[in-house]
């Protein structure tokens, strides 16, 4: 294993693998909480090949579950890699392909199976698969899957692997939903993190101001002037990323697209062409870039800014990776102004903003200043010049199906020193009559209530 180990390149462990492995090897449950992209996977794949390497060959003894498709593949291919000259075999396990592969492997006989939760889940019910054997259980970006609604499958897993010995998983950042699952699946673990739970150090950051309007001619500009690298650009929908993978097209850049509602195959062929240098840009979604392990990527641009702090420390995790450098890029408007402050707050500084040279902004002035956190002062709220009511007990439905305050007034009405309401926009008793009465063109005139003794009329 340690050839296989060589082969990949690895010299020296990443902290998160230094400190990881000893208490992995011995058996302990652990909970990892590192920055994305200092070398997780290999913190817990090489002591699960370690323990395989004695016991039966056959059934299923380590189980991983990952978030996504992309990220499961990714871990699938480190254990083939590191395990590649022993006799350990693994298989994935995802959603969007034909299952019958699958069980084929499945059948044949897998020591790892790496699954995502929902398809892990219909091959368990289908009998395609036993998880009763499993030793170690890993679940690699639990803060992403407890984002993405998976909680209840995973608790649904753990009754299939109740005779487990080992439990380990690995974030990037701590929840709430994080701290109650730990409690429940981890028996007196090891908490290992490494540094703050923010972006990685070797990641620089800068923020571009400007309109909805200009986003695209502004991320046009920052491709040709400072993202020159591979890059990925980062987008909030699966629309907005298929029409801005469009855009770039006509612009003739080598562009790959990666959203949810692709193939499976159309997603690995995107990855793979972005990571052998096929395309130069990637644009993708928050979920779809799960998994996108990429060292060389320069750049990471936020064409949308993320909705949550952490939605952005894993965006920026595709850049900066094993210990190489990167710049995260962040196309921002003015009401992106609280969550800046609060990638502030974590970051610990202040983010460089950035104007850029031989930009037609048109009459957008672009703020180079970090607001001071507090809203400007503002005149005290003065009443709105509404049309006074005449009570404030509400009034019966009009025929408008509206109270009767709120009918429409007739031009003679709204004149200035017009009287304010007629008669039947007043509260009424309740007499018993339907408040609507029969359909009229006008309100009825009269002032005093219609006469009881011809009720029978």
């Amino acid at each position: 294993m340690l050839d296989a180990v060589r082969d990949t390149g690895y010299t020296t462990p990443t902290p998160i693998q230094e400190q990881a492995i000893p208490v992995a090897l011995e058996g302990r449950d652990l909970m990892g909480l590192a920055q994305t992209g200092t070398g997780k996977t290999a913190a817990f794949m090489l002591p699960i090949l370690e323990r395989l390497l004695t016991g039966p060959l056959g059934p299923v003894r380590a189980l991983i579950v990952a978030p996504t498709r992309e990220l499961a593949q990714q871990i699938y291919e480190t254990a083939v890699e590191f395990g590649k000259y022993t006799k350990i075999r693994s298989v994935a396990i995802y959603g969007g392909v034909n299952k019958n592969p699958q069980v084929k492997k499945l059948n044949h006989g897998a020591e790892i199976v790496v699954a995502c939760p929902g398809r892990l889940l219909d091959h368990v019910r289908d009998g395609t698969i036993d998880i009763s054997k499993v030793e170690v259980l890993v679940l690699d970006e639990a803060d992403t899957m407890c984002d993405m609604g998976f909680l209840p499958d995973i608790r649904r897993i753990l009754t299939y692997v109740r005779n487990r010995k080992q439990t380990m998983f690995f974030a990037a950042t701590m929840s709430d939903d994080i701290r109650y699952l730990s409690r429940d699946m981890l028996d007196d673990p090891v908490a290992v993190q490494i540094g703050m739970i923010a972006p990685a150090e070797t990641v620089s950051h800068a923020l571009y101001p400007v309109t909805e309007g200009l986003k695209k001619q502004a991320l046009v500009k920052i491709l040709d002037t400072v993202a020159t690298g591979r890059v990925i650009v980062f987008t909030r929908t699966k629309h907005r990323a298929r029409r801005l993978a469009g855009d770039l097209e006509n612009y003739k850049y080598r562009v790959a697209m990666l959203q949810g509602n692709m193939a499976q195959n159309k997603r690995q062929q995107s990855i793979d062409g972005f990571r052998e240098g096929k395309y130069d840009v990637l644009v993708a979604t928050d979920v779809a870039s799960r998994g996108i392990d990429v060292t060389e990527v320069s750049h990471v641009i936020n064409f949308d800014m993320p909705n949550t702090v952490d939605a952005y420390i894993h965006r920026i995790g595709r850049t900066g990776r094993a210990e190489n450098t990167g710049e995260a890029l962040t196309l921002t408007l003015h009401e992106d102004a609280a969550l800046v402050r609060k990638i502030e707050d974590v970051l610990g500084g202040r983010i460089e903003r950035r104007r850029m040279e031989d930009f037609d902004y048109g009459h957008f002035t672009p703020e180079l200043e970090a607001p001071s956190g507090r809203s400007r002062s503002r005149r005290p709220a003065q009443p709105q010049p509404e049309r006074q009511l005449p009570r404030k007990t509400p009034a019966p439905r009009s025929r408008y199906g509206r109270h009767a305050q709120q009918e429409p007034e007739s031009p003679r009405s709204s004149r200035p020193g017009a009287r304010p309401a007629a008669k039947s926009a007043q509260p009424q008793p309740d007499n018993g009559n339907s408040p609507n009465g029969p359909r009229r063109r006008r309100p009825r005139q009269r002032r005093s209530p219609a006469p009881t003794t011809n009720t029978a009329d």
